[in-house]
């Protein structure tokens, strides 16, 4: 495979992934939690790194593009920590937490007030894994294109 492919598979990869949490919080009505939104960022450098790649032919760009996916693995691995209780999470976003609202804002019955979503809550799975799980497996095979790619000429 060319290095041009390997770096859109790699981008397209982020792009695939970032596409598809927007579809589970839109089409599917799952609300991120902090984690997972932490998550995604790394997934838009890689897509903007493929893109400069692509267009600029730098070497070093594919190295970057495998750090913003081990990146995002990374965090993926303390989100799925967080999940299985094997270590606590982020203060805000275990707990119940009304920082940013008003005392007025809590007293008022017409002000809606959500649940912050809850890190350590497993909102979808699959075969056992949750969506922090497969973002962590998916971004490391996406680190290795990444990889594959800066190797080519």
């Amino acid at each position: 495979m060319s290095r041009n492919a390997l770096i859109l598979l790699a981008a397209g990869g982020s792009l695939a992934m970032l596409l598809g949490a927007f579809g589970f919080q839109y089409i599917g009505g799952l609300a991120p939690c902090q984690l997972c939104l932490w998550q995604r960022w790394p997934h838009a450098a890689a897509v903007l790194i493929g893109l400069l790649a692509l267009w600029l032919g730098s070497r070093a760009l594919p190295y970057l593009g495998s750090l913003a996916a081990l990146t995002t693995a990374g965090i993926g691995v303390f989100h799925v920590g967080v999940e299985q209780k094997w270590w606590e999470g982020l203060a805000s976003c275990t707990a119940g937490s009304i920082s940013g609202l008003s005392g007025a804002d809590l007293l008022n019955p017409d002000v809606i007030v959500a649940a912050p979503v809850r890190c350590d809550e497993i909102a979808w799975q699959l075969l056992g894994i949750s969506m922090a799980g497969y973002n962590v497996l998916i971004s490391l095979a996406l680190a290795l294109i990444w990889l594959a790619a800066a190797r080519r000429a």
